[in-house]
């Protein structure tokens, strides 16, 4: 195996560094939390009888602490297509629990927000701050305290980081992630982009625009496209927190549930051990490690956000700094749509993460030497799971069966990862280039100011963005809003560009992780609200955005304006109630999040 890369190292180092008091405070709070667990003979009767009281057949077991109790944590409900598999995985989980002398309950369960019913909608305001709503929940569930191991259930956006955020607070215990797979393919990715485009440029009606959704998401099981969601279950794998290659087996098949039994069968065996707790497998390589993956596969954006938050829960501090200098080693391996033209189940069917893992271990480009839930460490996940007469085991990979998909570190895609820091007297934002044409990277034009989604929509409409513009979103920062995607815009802005048109978007919102093409520098921060800069721009002011010099400025004096007033706060399908988290909400490179700022990590 080739020795690390400089730069991971020299990365690395400074991660270790710059977290060693918060890293150290954290190790200790998890020893002593691990130290003062109580046992079942230190827990008043009263306590054990309530917790046994629903155990049915297991109560016997629990009562005799005959083996280790398993907490399930669930984000089941099946209006989320991903999530809802698990409508049925406690009790198969219980039996499998049984198998190897263990219990298991149901601890609690978490929301589930499907980002794809709220996109342009007001409730997606909610969206980025149910992540901290998850981390509480799961946190509640954990609190009880009668259990020996974690089973987390959660696949999508905002979901998987929350369960991390919540299960790292108690990360004396060992966890293991169980993922229930992607939907089967529908339509092709290319047909569906040129549905929306289509509908955006009013060549087609409403009726045809469903029929082609309903074509696209059509059963249980994850959204194909690389987002958010599957990026999660990319990071499960490269932090070693699922049974190997995991990811990406769909639902309902013998082997997705033969790697369902494995987890359980692990994590029995891990339970009531201190040898592969959370808080030991994810540490600062673990988070590195992450990062890497993002790159490599070109995963969603919205990680630039969940990565530093889910780290800081760990007491790791990583910066959009440490991400960039990352991108510029980590070449693209993968092209999955929105960068591509196939989906996750051709990823999968390509060598998927198994592939991936192998290519980035065998260059230096990832740590090998990370703990995981697997007795083999990193060198588990290079190979795929296969069943032979009922038996589950793996075979490793060592080549990709689809160049189209996923190439060699000598022949990839591009040779960085494709996650630029744009900064200059605008801010500092992300950009992901790797989903951009290259002659798209620099556009610099006059720019026009809105402050909703909706108002940008209504001005394509009327035709007043048929030029060069680069569209500035303001207000759409986490204390300003929640911070929600602004998908929607993308049909619109994809119709100017491929009319012509220089066009670019600048916002302190997210763009969600199925956007590409359009050139973007998204999460601005400082936001808008509170003075950032974009909140002194005005129509016009030409605006330099550019990944390949990392430059987002105006050459227009901004010193002597007046911020433009704070919008109207809205009432409403529940956004009133997360008032709270928009007052304390710290910044998008922090991980925008009020509890984690509130609790001092």
């Amino acid at each position: 195996m080739t020795s690390l890369n400089d730069t991971i190292h020299r990365v690395t180092e400074r991660v270790i560094e710059n977290s060693r008091a918060s890293r150290a405070a954290y190790l200790e709070l998890m020893k002593r939390e691990g130290d003062r667990k109580p046992e079942h003979k230190d827990v008043a009767c009263s306590n054990l009888a309530h917790a046994f009281a629903g155990a049915l057949e297991d109560q016997d077991a629990m009562k005799n602490k005959r083996g280790p109790n398993i907490g399930i944590v669930t984000a089941y409900n099946d209006m989320l297509s991903a999530h809802q598999p698990y409508g049925r995985y406690p009790d198969r989980m219980k039996i499998y629990a049984r198998e190897v002398g263990a219990t298991a309950q149901v601890a609690g369960g978490t929301p589930a927000m499907c980002d794809g019913v709220t996109q342009g909608e007001d409730g997606m305001e909610l969206s980025l701050f149910s992540r901290d709503i998850i981390a509480l929940s799961t946190g509640v569930a954990l609190s009880h305290q009668m259990y020996d191991g974690i089973a987390a259930l959660g696949i999508c956006d905002k979901i998987v980081p929350g369960l991390i955020i919540g299960a790292l607070r108690f990360g004396h215990l060992p966890a293991v992630f169980v993922p229930s797979g992607p939907m089967p393919s529908g339509i092709s990715n290319k047909q569906k982009q040129e549905t929306r485009q289509k509908y955006a440029a009013g060549e087609i009606g409403r009726d045809a625009l469903l029929e082609s959704e309903l074509g696209s998401y059509h059963s249980p099981g994850t959204c194909t496209f690389y987002g958010t969601a599957n990026s999660n279950q990319m990071m499960m794998e490269m932090m070693g927190l699922h049974v190997p290659s995991a990811a990406f087996v769909t639902p309902g098949t013998k082997l997705r549930q033969a790697l369902d039994r494995a987890a359980v069968h692990r994590l029995a065996e891990l339970a009531g051990t201190t040898e592969r707790t959370l808080a030991q497998v994810i540490d600062e390589k673990a988070i590195v490690n992450a990062v890497i993956g993002l790159l490599a596969t070109g995963g969603s954006t919205n990680h630039a956000i969940h990565i530093p938050a889910m780290a800081r829960a760990a007491g790791i501090v990583i910066d959009w700094t440490d991400m960039a200098e990352l991108s510029s080693v980590v070449p693209l391996l993968a092209r999955v749509y929105p960068n591509g033209s196939g989906d996750v189940n051709q990823f999968h069917s390509a060598g998927g993460m198994a592939y991936v893992i192998r290519t980035l271990l065998d260059s230096g480009l990832a740590h090998g030497d990370i703990l995981t839930v697997s007795e083999g460490g990193m060198e588990a996940y290079t190979s795929e799971p296969v069943l032979e007469e009922e038996e589950l085991g793996w075979s490793p990979i060592t080549e990709t069966r689809d160049d189209s998909m996923l190439r060699s570190v000598s022949e990839a895609f591009q040779p960085d990862g494709g996650m630029k820091l744009v900064t200059g007297n605008l801010g500092r934002a992300c950009f992901k280039s790797s989903a951009v044409a290259r002659d798209r990277w620099t556009v610099e034009a006059p720019c026009r100011v809105f402050e909703t989604q909706h108002d940008v929509v209504a001005a394509f409409k009327a035709g007043e963005l048929d030029k060069d513009v680069v569209v500035v979103v303001r207000f759409q920062g986490p204390c300003a809003n929640g911070m929600p995607e602004l998908h929607a815009l993308t049909p619109s802005l994809a119709v100017l560009q491929d009319r012509g048109h220089k066009v670019a978007l600048v916002t302190d919102g997210r763009m969600s992780g199925a956007s590409g093409k359009v050139p973007a520098a998204i999460h601005c921060t400082p936001e808008a609200k509170g003075g950032g800069p974009l909140s002194l721009l005005r129509d016009g002011d030409v605006i330099r955005v550019c990944a390949e010099t990392g430059a987002l400025s105006t050459d227009s004096d901004l010193s002597s304006r007046t911020p433009a007033p704070d919008p109207q706060v809205e009432w409403g399908v529940g956004r009133e109630l997360f008032r709270m988290m928009q007052t304390h909400a710290d910044g998008a490179e922090k991980g925008a999040s009020a509890m984690l700022a509130s609790a001092g990590l």
